[in-house]
């Protein structure tokens, strides 16, 4: 009796994997090309001197929201790069708790700005809209926290050098940095993508979805949501978003769940390793992490009043 309930789960797992594989292989190929042209045009901006004197021009604005103009750098960084670049930006700053609090939450709202704003809509969903929920979300929550932070005693700041690197030093290191994150983008949208058929073979889904059922009604997001806003929260809006387009294309999803849920994980996403990063250098975590999902509870709950109010008069 074991043998052949073995050899049936076997066939099962094969059966999802090769189910998985061919969206994974053309959802794979989409986000590396996106994320090599975004990777090219940063390192020309780096290579110009170009994206120092950027940041230098949002100065105005960081001092707007409680930020010394230095940290516009690390904002600039973050926006059109990663959490990656805005935390190494940040490191030659001496930053108060409170400051670093501020640009975690500036720059876990809107990060890589390009790449995961193609990956978003690529699911449906306008990429105007998602460029302006993010980029100005993120700064109306960092002008509320500070307005509401208490004030500590702040460090004498670094100098941040408008750096200009030579193409000999530097596109070496910056071949092989792309190459890994190709590598691992690649190897996380498979594995997902092979998770998600085996937890809908064997039912697992289902349980996934009565345990964060309570978390996901509070937030205003359909049960039908429970796995990508698990993968979102967890590893991040790109794997998502990814996981998310393939879901479409199946039926498993509706549009409007779509729309529901990018508009939450726009805002708030990659709770786990972004935010330890932002707590590592400083940063209050449990601000970081509850200010972001206040905002995106209050977003979700407004964009079904739209869909409630659409629905009525159309």
């Amino acid at each position: 009796m074991g043998k052949p309930s073995a050899t049936g789960f076997g066939r099962r797992l094969s059966s999802c994997v090769k189910e998985a594989l061919p969206g994974a292989l053309k959802t794979m190929w989409w986000v590396i090309r996106i994320t090599a042209i975004v990777s090219v045009v940063i390192y020309i901006l780096r290579l110009t001197g170009a994206l120092p004197w950027i940041s230098r021009s949002l100065e105005p604005v960081m001092s707007f929201i409680g930020l010394p103009g230095e940290a516009s750098l690390a904002y600039v960084s973050g926006y059109f790069v990663n959490v990656y670049s805005a935390i190494a930006a940040s490191a030659s700053l001496n930053l108060s708790a409170r400051s670093v609090t501020i640009l975690a939450v500036l720059v876990l709202c809107s990060h890589n700005m390009i790449v995961e704003t193609a990956v978003q809509k690529k699911t449906g969903s306008s990429a105007l809209w998602i460029v302006l929920e993010r980029t100005l979300g993120g700064l109306l929550l960092a002008f509320v926290l500070n307005l509401i932070l208490p004030y500590e005693a702040q460090g004498t700041l670094g100098q941040v050098e408008a750096e200009k690197i030579t193409l000999a030093d530097s596109i070496g290191p910056w071949a092989l940095s792309l190459l890994k994150l190709c590598l691992k983008m690649s190897v996380l949208i498979l594995l997902l993508s092979i998770i998600q058929q085996i937890l809908n073979e064997f039912g697992i889904m289902k349980i996934l979805t009565d345990i964060v059922r309570w978390p996901l009604k509070m937030f205003g997001l359909p049960s039908d949501t429970s796995f990508l806003w698990i993968v979102a929260n967890t590893l991040g809006l790109a794997y998502g978003a990814a996981v998310m387009f393939q879901e479409k294309e199946k039926g498993r999803i509706s549009q409007r769940d779509i729309q529901l849920l990018n508009t939450h994980i726009c805002i708030s996403h990659s709770n786990i390793e972004d935010l330890v990063l932002f707590v590592s250098v400083g940063g209050i975590w449990w601000v970081i992490l509850l200010s972001r999902w206040a905002l995106s509870l209050l977003l979700v709950w407004m964009q079904r009043l739209v869909f409630h109010i659409r629905d009525k008069f159309s």
